[in-house]
């Protein structure tokens, strides 16, 4: 069993733009930037002044002031909402990376503690770009560091003495930092990936509670509409009638008057059923469980499988009344989908209840969510394709993870907590359907989702249901 998407229209936009999302302002990198020149500047300078070292200081301000020309044409020529394509961030990526590795070749290359900073533009590139420009910009600086290993200036103090470490270490240097190149783009890139796909996944969710919103707010307008337009209709019904009347004697146009007559009365009833649905939109706060678990499951019964739907309290107390709470209706609507789609013939929708708890639970008799995948389902964007015989019984489904990612995260925003697991897949094979599918179950602390319930006290308060039902166990 897998997981589906359930926003029409909603996943592919919001994929189709997600690179879109992930431009950088130009005046970030500037900032940043300038953060790298003053670093720059003051390392040059301290190791001048402070130890001595002999550096090609001609050289060194001159890679330095080409990043501080490139900022300030960057600045003067681009407004400062300016947000960088693809292309554009990785030419100026590209650019640091070359301008950093020129300074390390004047400054004694890989023996420069400063070169591990070659990881920096790196892991910008990771999280920003394409995984292509990250793979050439990988490919690129490792090329630098690997000429850095052999070719560049040494570092010479006042005295003639040359600073060099170990050739061993050395080795190990250029060892670490290809490593490290490989390591931190995949993890930068991996957590990027997760951010989006969460930031996407949430922004589905606010569409679908919109929608219901929507929906919510136009019951309202129906139902005002309806109660406004009822007089001005009986107006036209009272004059068509005395119109049909009237003109007894000319037929041509009773039949016009008649016409009228049969349309006020048309558009009366068609008023009376969306009024009635609107005001029900609009004023009905709860519902007993087990009609909020069937209004929520009312898409999916005429599917082809039967939904079964079973509701049972502990100790025979009576069942809640829950908020219909979009979040709810829709949580459910999404896991009874999921069930429906991947069980044989058969789901179970079950109601539990206790004095502290809510609890539904959605089994089918399918083949049950892939184990080596319980531990991801609810996050967004997980692809499940399962090899067998389920590909070709639904060949253009490509599960997700969409649907019980907006499923969990409407349904904990009401205060549930949601467990998924599988049935037995053994056991004594019998003509009655077996609930050896997957397991979904959603549990609410009852106060979260039902109001609280009047305490009797005493005998005098007790309803004639609940004195007939002790009468009848006292029997």
């Amino acid at each position: 069993m897998s997981e589906s998407a359930v926003i029409p229209g909603g996943e592919p936009h919001l994929l189709d733009h997600g690179r879109q999302r992930n431009a950088i302002r130009l005046r970030t990198m500037i900032l940043l930037r300038w953060f790298a020149i003053a670093g720059q500047l003051v390392a040059i300078i301290l190791a001048q002044r402070i130890y001595d070292l002999q550096l090609e200081m001609g050289l060194c301000f001159l890679a330095v002031g080409v990043s501080v020309a490139g900022n300030l044409v960057a600045m003067l020529v681009f407004p400062e909402t300016k947000r960088l394509s693809e292309p554009e961030n990785f030419l100026m990526i590209t650019f640091d990376v070359l301008q950093l590795c020129f300074l390390l070749f004047l400054t004694g290359g890989l023996h420069n503690p400063f070169s591990l900073l070659v990881l920096a533009p790196v892991t910008v590139s990771a999280a920003v770009l394409r995984l292509r420009s990250t793979i050439l910009l990988n490919a690129m600086a490792f090329v630098l560091v690997t000429v850095l290993v052999f070719w560049h200036l040494p570092l010479v103090t006042d005295g003639g003495e040359v600073l060099r470490i170990p050739d061993l270490f050395v080795f190990g240097q250029w060892i670490a930092t290809s490593i490290a190149l490989v390591f931190i783009s995949i993890y930068a890139r991996r957590l990027t990936s997760e951010m989006h796909a969460m930031q996407e996944a949430l922004a589905a969710t606010q569409m679908a509670l919109a929608r219901a919103q929507q929906l919510k707010d136009l019951g309202g307008v129906v139902a005002a509409a309806a109660h406004e337009l009822g007089t001005p209709l009986a107006t036209i019904k009272l004059t068509s009638s005395e119109l049909v009347e009237e003109l007894a004697d000319r037929p041509d146009l009773r039949e016009d008057a008649e016409l009228i007559r049969g349309q006020a009365d048309r558009c009366r009833d068609i008023l009376r059923a969306m009024g009635r649905a609107g005001s029900d939109d609009l004023q009905t706060r709860q519902a007993p469980l087990e009609a909020v678990i069937r209004e929520a499951a009312e898409p999916h019964m005429r599917r082809g499988k039967l939904l079964h739907i079973e509701a049972s309290g502990d100790g025979g107390s009576p069942q809640p009344h829950i908020q219909r709470r979009p979040e709810i209706i829709h949580g459910l609507r999404n896991l009874v989908q999921n069930a429906v789609d991947f069980a044989r013939a058969n789901v179970w929708v079950e109601a539990l209840w206790t004095d502290d708890t809510i609890a539904v639970r959605i089994l089918d008799d399918g083949r049950g969510f892939p184990p080596q995948l319980l531990g991801r389902i609810g996050d967004p964007f997980v692809r499940m394709r399962r090899a067998g015989p389920e590909p070709r019984e639904r060949p253009e489904y490509e599960g997700m993870g969409l649907g019980l990612f907006i499923a969990k995260t409407l349904l904990e925003r009401t205060g549930a907590e949601l467990s998924f697991a599988n049935g037995s897949e053994h056991g004594t094979e019998t003509s009655a359907p077996v609930r050896r599918g997957a397991i979904v179950e959603v549990v609410w602390p009852r106060e979260r989702i039902a109001p609280p319930r009047p305490r009797a006290t005493g005998a005098a308060e007790e309803t004639p249901p609940e004195r007939e039902r002790q009468r009848i166990s006292a029997a």
